[in-house]
């Protein structure tokens, strides 16, 4: 049995005291939070409180929290010598207070608190200092059903930033697209065929080899009718900059 004890309640702890109650081999004994009523819901299933000097003893401590907290966090902890580790993506296993055996468990996708996710679909990044704390967080990664991958210093930090690529600023991108749809008065739901055949795409062939439309074609007419048709400035800029970006990346 792996214990756990969870420090934090934004998104990511959230779905992970979720996934932590279905497998056999894990239990969550304790929840902390420093305001304990956004985890109070929970206080029939789990240990809640927000008194960090009262944490029981577990396998590992996870932290949750934003980036900025962790290392303030992990130096009130009142014990030393534990596994302790962060679910960031960016941060540095350094940012865990020297007085504990770090590691990192960063779960790789985005989390919304309102929307269910397939955490067995989730791949887990782990980073750790000592053999044996990578062995027993690879467990309960797979524990999970979770495909677990050991990342260096480097690795994680990268996958983070593509990450922002892939999601934070491709949502960003629909949020533009959706905004021009009502501005003209159609279905955005029109499109989201289109946004689900762009990822499956990728699938199977690379992002350089799945690009269309009229910046890699160099269809100078329909940019200029594009551009013709955005009234506002910052999304211009924006159409400008990625037609500029694959026009570069394929040779036009």
């Amino acid at each position: 049995m792996i214990k756990i004890v969870l420090l934090g309640a934004g998104n990511v702890a959230t779905h992970l005291y979720k996934a932590f109650k279905s497998p056999s081999n894990i239990e969550v004994v304790q929840w902390y939070n420093r305001n304990k009523k956004t985890i109070e819901a929970y206080k029939n299933e789990v240990n809640v409180t927000d008194n960090i000097n009262q944490l029981v003893d577990a396998d590992v401590y996870i932290i949750a929290v934003n980036d900025d907290v962790i290392e303030t966090l992990s130096s009130a902890l009142p014990f030393d010598n534990r596994l302790v580790v962060h679910t960031s993506g960016s941060a540095s296993l350094y940012d865990i207070d020297k007085k504990q055996y770090r590691g990192v468990f960063y779960p790789l996708q985005t989390f919304s608190k309102t929307v269910d996710l397939d955490f067995t679909t989730v791949p887990i990044c782990i980073e750790t200092l000592r053999k044996q704390d990578y062995k027993l967080l690879k467990t309960l990664g797979e524990s999970l059903g979770c495909k677990t991958y050991k990342v260096n210093p480097d690795q994680r930090p990268a996958l983070h930033l593509a990450a922002v690529f892939v999601n934070n600023f491709t949502n960003q991108i629909y949020r533009i697209a959706h905004e021009i749809t009502e501005k003209h008065g159609a279905e955005f739901d029109i499109l989201k065929p289109l946004i689900t055949e762009t990822a499956r795409k990728i699938q199977d062939v690379s992002p350089y080899m799945a690009q269309t439309g009229p910046a890699k074609r160099n269809d100078k007419k329909t940019i200029k009718r594009h551009l013709k048709l955005l009234d506002n400035q910052h999304h211009e800029a924006i159409y400008k900059l990625l037609t500029s970006s694959i026009k570069k990346t394929h040779g036009q």
